[in-house]
């Protein structure tokens, strides 16, 4: 009886090892649900509100909402994020593909050059969008060089032309992010059975067949993952305008982050400014929903 009593009974070092994870892990999901999730609530709250300048809990229904679409600026915003996310995920993803295909020919140098292309990765959006800014300006950059070397008719003002700022966002952008696309592709390339592309050598496909016929078809949770990455990228960009063209000239380069901000934290609009970030995350969710739908229902297949 006694040897049974000992056997069944739990060390104080058992039970500390079963809790000591959890209790490891209560700080950090503590500050997940309040700092993130519990803001974002926040967040839908104000904007059904009155707030201005500080918070105020004035229900309002949805009047922020009838505010924000009547205002030029969040519709300019919303225009500018079309064209540079849609050119933003496009060209990454296809510059992306080319150097992953590219280096998977096990290319000499290819860890020299898998390095520079990954290399702006490491920046910050600020040390990018100020980079940019410096090379596009036309007074100190390319414009000026090039005109120093004997070209007077070149022109490239697009960061001061308010119907071609937004193509800057876009360069800077695409200069960013197109290695980290790479370095996906390479990763997934790296992972394909290479007795399938003997087969279709033997076969007599020719290597730019093998690659869109067979092999790129068959990274399609790499490509959504792609494009999910830069969707989210592209929808929160918000410190590379500020540090490029500060949304200007005017408000001609605007994006909804920045318009959240601007009418949050500087006019003192705080209700619409809330508006406008439930709108962004409505964005996220609409890419991200169907994307995980598409996952959770592949895998149940």
């Amino acid at each position: 009886m006694s040897t049974v009593a000992v056997v069944s009974k739990a060390s104080p070092f058992d039970a500390l090892q079963r809790w000591l994870p959890k209790l490891v892990l209560a700080p950090s999901m503590l500050i997940v649900l309040v700092a993130f999730y519990g803001y974002i609530f926040w967040t839908f709250i104000l904007s059904f509100s009155n707030s201005s300048f500080m918070p105020s809990y004035s229900w309002v229904g949805l009047q922020q909402y009838a505010r924000l679409m009547s205002n030029d600026r969040w519709w300019v915003a919303s225009s500018n994020l079309a064209i540079y996310g849609g050119l933003f995920i496009a060209i990454s993803l296809v510059l992306g593909v080319l150097l992953a295909v590219l280096l998977d020919q096990r290319i000499r140098a290819e860890g020299a050059i898998r390095t520079i292309y990954l290399y702006p990765m490491a920046l910050s959006m600020i040390v990018t969008g100020t980079a940019w800014r410096w090379l596009l300006n036309p007074g100190l950059g390319l414009d000026k060089m090039l005109r120093d070397w004997g070209w007077d008719g070149f022109r490239m003002d697009w960061l001061v032309d308010p119907s071609r700022v937004v193509y800057c966002l876009v360069i800077a952008a695409v200069w960013q992010s197109s290695g980290f696309v790479m370095a996906l592709f390479l990763a997934g390339l790296r992972g394909v059975d290479q007795s399938i592309i003997r087969a279709a050598q033997i076969d007599g496909a020719s290597m730019p067949t093998i690659y869109m016929r067979i092999v790129l078809p068959s990274l399609r949770p790499v490509f959504f993952s792609a494009v999910m990455i830069l969707a989210h990228i592209a929808i929160k960009s918000f410190d590379l305008v500020q540090a490029m063209t500060g949304g200007g000239p005017g408000y001609a380069s605007d994006l909804p982050a920045m318009f959240m901000y601007s009418f949050t934290f500087t006019r003192g609009q705080m209700g619409m400014g809330s508006a406008s970030a439930v709108l962004m995350l409505g964005a996220v969710l609409a890419i991200l929903v169907p994307y995980l739908y598409s996952e959770l229902r592949s895998k149940k297949q």
